[in-house]
């Protein structure tokens, strides 16, 4: 008798409820026609565009245009501008990476508490999981002809490959070890310029890969459907789950995935949408 997959069962359950999920918002949202996208947030914006338009044809233009403030957001610094969430960005980090040669080693030695969940959010669970929310909600808008939801995906698509290619060149850069590339009893303070691949590969610890593609995605919907207010509590909340699981694989520090989160959701938040409304 075959037996009984469970986590298989789990994992096609949890493809299901996004499924639904993304059925609910875009049930929920209002038609463009007669109500446009939500109002737009008092916070304050760091952007370098004009208003422009959201399709295919203008995607590879989007991204090559959104590495003008990623690169040159330092320059912003130097005038003085954003300095206290730099600061505060900065301030964390710093104490989870003084803390990650004491917190790391925890996750190692407790790895089969952690069996059940690592099995079920896997790298591969994760990253399919990251790009089938805006490919679900892209056909459905498709089907019932809403442009704000095909818009939303592109978006989210647009940022994910803006954080693709920071994590790309930051990987290169730090050549920081994972985790699990430490032996036991190792030394987890010196992790930093330690190793590096093939550029294409760039298979480094920092930051995490999964965790800024997951808040670059969670951070367009939060905001685009922020008027159901379940919304960024769902799309958060997966995203820190992704995070976590990085840390419970051994595959990423804590910092790691901190840096992801904090990058994902800024280039989301501030360089992919702010002057980008539907047509």
């Amino acid at each position: 008798m075959r037996r009984f997959n469970w986590t298989r069962q789990a994992q096609f359950a949890l493809v299901a409820v996004c499924l639904m999920a993304c059925a609910r918002a875009l049930a929920a949202s209002p038609d463009d026609a007669q109500s446009g996208p939500p109002a737009k947030s008092s916070a304050p914006r760091i952007s370098f565009f004009e208003e422009r338009p959201i399709n295919w044809r203008t995607l590879v233009p989007d991204v090559v245009r959104d590495q003008r403030p990623i690169w040159t957001f330092p320059t912003q610094l130097a005038r003085g501008q954003h300095w206290e969430p730099t600061l505060g960005i900065a301030a964390v980090f710093g104490g989870l990476v003084a803390l990650d040669p004491h917190d790391s080693p925890y996750f190692r030695t407790n790895s089969s508490s952690f069996s059940g969940f690592n099995h079920r959010l896997s790298g591969t669970d994760a990253a399919i999981g990251i790009g089938l929310v805006p490919a679900a909600f892209y056909a459905v808008g498709l089907v019932r002809k809403d442009s704000y939801a095909t818009h939303t995906s592109l978006l989210a698509g647009e940022s994910v490959v803006d954080a693709g290619i920071l994590t790309w060149v930051l990987k290169n850069a730090t050549g920081r070890l994972r985790p699990i590339d430490i032996p036991t009893g190792g030394n987890y303070s010196d992790t930093w310029f330690k190793t590096y691949h093939p550029l294409l590969r760039a298979d480094t610890s920092f930051p995490s890969a999964h965790t800024i593609a997951a808040f670059s995605v969670a951070t367009v919907f939060a905001h685009r459907y922020r008027d159901h207010r379940w919304v960024p509590w769902v799309a958060y909340g997966a995203a820190t789950l992704v995070g976590f699981s990085r840390v419970t694989l051994q595959a990423h520090f804590p910092s790691d995935v901190f840096a992801g989160a904090a990058f994902g959701y800024l280039i989301s938040r501030f360089v992919v949408m702010p002057g980008r409304e539907p047509e």
